[in-house]
């Protein structure tokens, strides 16, 4: 059976890895988090590429793209290891 990963799991990683990789320009690192009742873990290192954004509270470099060197998505339930359709590229394009 393959675990077909939501909007909502992709919202939460894309949340969760904008967290982690802060104001880096390069990412290497696990995020290991349970979302509804399947333990995640995205493995990755990736450049971070960002652009400057400008609003009334003043301006910041958002991260506009993430480019992989390697990612790996692990979904696990109650019997163990699922096969799961997460896309890196529909996680980029979240962004």
């Amino acid at each position: 059976m393959i675990y077909s990963v939501s909007s909502q799991l992709y919202e939460e990683v894309q949340e969760r890895i904008s967290e982690a990789i802060g104001e880096r320009s390069y990412f290497s690192g696990a995020l290991s988090f349970d979302f509804e009742e399947v333990a995640c873990r995205l493995v990755v290192s990736c450049f971070v590429y960002r652009k400057r954004v400008t609003m009334p509270e003043g301006a910041a470099a958002a991260i506009c793209d993430l480019v992989p060197v390697w990612w790996e998505f692990h979904t696990c339930g109650e019997e163990g290891e699922m096969l799961n359709d997460f896309s890196f590229e529909e996680l980029r394009a979240r962004l």
